[in-house]
């Protein structure tokens, strides 16, 4: 069955994360020209998009032949290439003053109309718009890891952006699988990022304290949190488990709950330490070469299990 033609997307960086990106929007059936800077690492991005499809292949969320959906994917490091697009994704280290120079070169060859959306987590969009001749048109695109898996996405309004180049991306995006949700403000740290780091903070709070190890911590999110969050988030869940007892609980919890503007110290020694998590087997756990490779392995059959129980429950299933 051929699929209807669809607008050819433009990305920028084809690390981890731009791979990815590239990786879902060719999945959802546009073409896909990505602009990287060195032209020499063309083959392991290729090569990496290709095995990201052939995953999304054995797991049936796509129907075409990874060759054949490849044929739609350009590699360049000329920024001539991205001319005439209405919509490039820039994925690129979170540094201000490369992003924006990605976006001077753009601006010299997009139309004045056309989307430029920034996968950052951490810079305000606000700031990101103020050297652009069109800041109307960019927006935050924070996507989850892996992109190419999650229904995650959050498209961010910067002060000067317009609402109608987010409500093109919401659109474009439900296409690419996502589930997306709409910030109109700009906020440092957007929603999710904001929400998790509060609970990170406690986190760290509790072990430094003494109160609970980094595994009882776990443990406890997994078999509470975890068991109902694809399912229902934090509004939803008080709906269904009783508005009136959360008042309670919050008025006698929040004065107990650490505010520290200070990053927990015990997370300061891990870094110095050398620790990245299972990319270099040192981290909160103890991890061999095999055991770190098992639980990335994990993770990633992890994420397609969930998003195939997200997609069988979404966000708006009961009003359906």
């Amino acid at each position: 069955m051929k699929m209807h033609k669809k607008i050819p997307i433009g990305t920028v960086g084809l690390g981890l994360m731009g791979s990815s990106i590239a990786t879902c929007i060719l999945a959802a059936g546009h073409p896909v020209t990505s602009l990287i800077r060195d032209i020499n690492k063309a083959p392991e991005a290729r090569h990496r998009v290709q095995a990201y499809l052939e995953q999304l292949k054995t797991e049936n969320i796509i129907h075409e032949a990874p060759a054949d959906i490849l044929e739609r994917f350009t590699i360049t490091d000329n920024v001539a290439s991205l001319t005439g697009y209405e919509v490039v994704v820039e994925s690129i280290i979170e540094n201000i003053e490369e992003k924006r120079h990605v976006f001077k070169q753009l601006e010299a060859v997009l139309p004045a109309t056309a989307v430029i959306g920034s996968n950052t987590s951490a810079i305000p969009v606000s700031v990101l718009q103020l050297e652009l001749k069109h800041p109307e048109r960019l927006l935050g695109i924070h996507w989850a890891e892996p992109a190419h898996i999650t229904r995650f996405m959050e498209v961010i309004c910067g002060n000067q952006s317009a609402v109608p180049y987010a409500e093109k991306i919401i659109a474009l995006a439900e296409g690419w699988g996502k589930e997306p949700s709409l910030l109109k403000k700009d906020v440092r740290g957007f929603i999710t990022n904001r929400l998790m780091y509060a609970m990170l903070r406690e986190a760290f709070h509790l072990v430094e304290k003494g109160f609970a190890t980094v595994e009882d911590i776990d443990r406890s999110l997994r078999n509470d949190l975890g068991y109902w969050i694809t399912f229902a988030g934090p509004f939803r869940f008080m709906d269904l488990t009783g508005i009136p007892a959360y008042l309670t609980v919050m008025e006698e919890l929040f004065p107990d709950l650490d505010n520290s503007k200070k990053t927990p110290a015990m997370l300061e020694q891990l870094v110095s330490s050398g620790a990245k998590g299972v990319s270099n087997a040192k981290g909160f756990y103890p991890y061999t070469k095999e055991s770190a490779e098992k639980w990335e392995k994990l993770f990633i059959e992890f994420s397609y299990d969930i998003r195939k129980l997200a997609e069988k429950y979404p966000q708006n299933i009961g009003d359906l």
